[in-house]
């Protein structure tokens, strides 16, 4: 079952350590510029609290997702 968890109900310092694993996982593409882990955590963070994207957790492989909404 796929769960949406609304980032706001999330720790500041854990919601920064998920976008993070997020944005340094292998085949995550952000075009022709180079961007620091940093930038790449706040654009992530942005999209996120603009709706644009959200968080969602899987309970049968016990694993969260950042996903395009």
């Amino acid at each position: 079952m796929i769960m949406d968890i609304p980032w706001q109900q999330i720790q500041t310092d854990t919601l920064r350590r998920l976008i993070e694993s997020f944005v340094t996982r292998e085949g995550t593409d952000y075009g022709h510029k180079d961007y620091s882990i940093g930038e790449k955590v706040d654009q992530v963070l942005k999209q996120i609290q603009r709706g644009e994207a959200k968080i969602t957790y899987d309970s049968d492989t016990e694993s969260c997702n950042i996903i395009s909404t």
